[in-house]
């Protein structure tokens, strides 16, 4: 089918187009009503129906693949390496559903996951939906302030935590961590169960913290059915990063969520069952969520979660797990492989990577000679997508399970099936239709099966956040610019919200840095905007120069600086001109490879720079702290 008629169908014969859709996953009970959409923005999806996100993942594998692998630990930090079969995987859940149980734990309850990357995480995540509770995963290794706050605004009745995580070798302690955010949140978890990595010592506190070893052998041989719930039931909660003032949980739904994955899984991602898939993500990231855990699991895949750095113990480790646990489908961040754009080229062609049919990246906008490097060195489809936490999986992309179709370099690809996307104006909510226009990214209700229910306990916060930006128009607003060609593809150009007012021009920072990083010798670039007493706002960026000499060699410093100028002057004009470029050697990211342009943009105008608990490497912010100083 040719894929234009596939979304088109989606949306003009909706309920129809899901209820096929919703064949790819089990029902206890099937839907009584496909789309429910009385109450706009609000969606009901397969009202009626009932499921279990759990029973989807692993039970119902049992009968045809108990022992194909399921869940593929790999931990680079402390060198293990287990793969646990479907019913493996099975008999682990049980254990952590039969240990939650016992601490209290039941249908309708809370759980928060503050874990490192192990699969005791995964087991924790299953064994809630298996329940019928409902889980929140923080990021392991969160500040406590930034935990305490979501402790406070999820109230869950158990944390599951351990010791400690591990990152490029350096053990962070999340017990002190944990502890600290408990005595800052006004409310208190009945129970912690932790996991004992031996990494760091642990204080326990009698009556609350359990240990899961213990527990696990008392409940080694448990048995425990999954709860059927509603489709529209709460399955989890995850709270969108960059969040100021009061935490905004984005729900998710059961049933919508299950059938959005495995669509998705066949349509998006060519997920085949026995097939290996490959996330590099965390499960503290929404990524993790749909594409570590849920999603290959749902379509019978080996899901592989790895713990570790991309360059360590060299560049070509991710390589070598393709090659070693035969890899059919890749998921990772532009920022990743940027960072291994910097290592010896030899580690792309060192391991047999002929399984791998595509690699999927998203995360940020993916520049085209970064896409056009990878892709040369895997030689195999490089697919970006786009996508947001609230979405829970692609909006734009490419649906070659559906269509083959080509991607463009620069472009994340077309609206998937279910996403009515438009461009409207800003200021009037006028739709722009012609290609070229610059607009905003908004999506006509109703949203799609698997997109956010709404904000956890505020649905005003919901409508008045997402649905009323936009003059005159109920739609939900993406806060990114686009602008769509004549082919139907989007080019996403950054944040509404990241947007520069210079002397009264506006500008995107997304569209600076492009031609920026387009020069031969700039590696990688962040483009901020900061206040300036003449013109309100000038564009400030911060370069990592492939050539070094330009980091200590004043003369070839100011040349480069020249030479960047000149280019921007060339490609957008003097207006769009930085104030300076400055050079460095690395920029300040979060451990899941974002930029924190925030902060950068908060150092340059000698504010706080806010929680900086996932930043990968402080000394990248403390460069840039140093040469706006001198």
């Amino acid at each position: 089918m040719a894929y234009a008629d596939f979304h088109r169908r989606s949306l003009e014969d909706r309920d129809a187009f899901w209820a096929e859709q919703a064949r790819l996953v089990d029902w206890h009970v099937p839907p009584a009503r496909i789309c429910d959409a009385d109450q706009p923005p609000f969606v009901r999806w397969f009202a009626g129906g009932q499921t279990n996100l759990c029973h989807n993942a692993v039970d119902r594998h049992l009968a045809e693949r108990a022992d194909q692998p399921a869940l593929i630990y790999v931990s680079t930090e402390t060198q293990q390496e287990r793969t646990y079969t479907f019913r493996e995987l099975h008999h682990e859940v049980q254990r952590m559903a039969a240990v939650l149980q016992s601490l209290g734990v039941g249908r309708g309850d809370r759980v928060l996951v503050y874990m490192p990357m192990t699969a005791e995480a995964t087991f924790a995540m299953l064994a809630c939906a298996r329940l019928g509770a409902i889980h929140s995963v923080v990021f392991g290794g969160f500040a406590s302030v930034s935990l305490a706050s979501r402790i406070e605004d999820f109230t869950p009745k158990a944390v599951v935590s351990a010791d400690a995580g591990s990152r490029g070798g350096k053990v962070l302690a999340y017990k002190p961590l944990l502890d600290e955010a408990i005595r800052l949140s006004a409310h208190k978890p009945q129970a912690v169960l932790l996991v004992d990595r031996g990494l760091a010592s642990m204080e326990k506190v009698a009556g609350r913290d359990h240990d899961w070893a213990t527990l696990a052998d008392r409940h080694a041989q448990a048995q425990v059915p999954c709860a059927w719930l509603d489709a529209t039931d709460v399955s989890y909660t995850i709270y969108t990063s960059g969040t100021t003032g009061k935490p905004k949980g984005v729900q998710r739904d059961v049933g919508g969520y299950a059938v959005a994955l495995a669509a998705s899984m066949k349509h998006i991602f060519m997920g085949e069952a026995g097939g290996t898939f490959f996330s590099t993500s965390d499960i503290g990231w929404v990524v993790g969520h749909s594409y570590i855990v849920y999603g290959p699991l749902i379509a019978g895949m080996a899901t592989i979660m790895y713990e570790g750095l991309p360059i360590r113990p060299d560049a070509g480790i991710w390589w070598s797990l393709v090659e070693k646990y035969k890899v059919t489908g890749m998921f990772s961040a532009p920022t990743a492989v940027r960072v291994l754009k910097k290592q010896d080229p030899a580690f792309l062609k060192k391991h047999d990577l002929s399984s791998l049919k595509a690699l999927f990246l998203a995360g940020e906008p993916l520049d085209e000679p970064t896409a056009r490097w990878i892709s040369d060195g895997l030689g195999v489809p490089i697919i970006d997508n786009y996508w947001q936490t609230e979405s829970g999986w692609p909006i734009l992309t490419i649906a070659n399970g559906v269509e083959k179709k080509a991607s463009k370099f620069g472009s994340p690809g077309v609206p998937m099936y279910g996403y009515d996307v438009r461009l409207v104006h800003e200021g009037t909510g006028e739709e722009l239709t012609e290609p070229g226009q610059k607009g905003v990214v908004v999506i006509e209700g109703p949203t799609p099966p698997g997109f956010m229910q709404t904000v956890w306990r505020d649905d005003a916060r919901y409508v008045q956040t997402y649905w009323s930006s936009i003059p005159g128009r109920q739609v939900y607003s993406t806060f990114d610019w686009g602008i769509r060609d004549a082919d139907g593809y989007f080019y996403i150009l950054g944040r509404t919200d990241d947007v520069i007012n210079v002397a009264g021009h506006r500008l995107g920072t997304r569209e600076i840095e492009e031609s920026i990083s387009s020069h031969p010798n700039v590696a990688e670039v962040a483009v901020v905007g900061v206040a300036d007493p003449l013109k309100g706002q000038v564009a400030m960026a911060f370069a990592v120069p492939k050539d070094a000499s330009a980091l200590t060699d004043d003369a070839a410093r100011l040349k480069l600086e020249g030479e960047v100028m000149k280019l921007v002057d060339q490609q957008l004009g003097s207006v769009a001109r930085p104030a300076r470029v400055r050079f460095v050697t690395l920029l300040p990211k979060t451990r899941s490879g974002k930029l924190l342009r925030r902060a950068i943009q908060a150092v340059c105008e000698g504010r706080d720079a806010g929680d900086l608990t996932t930043i990968e490497d402080p000394a990248a912010l403390q460069q840039i702290r140093d040469l706006v100083q001198r």
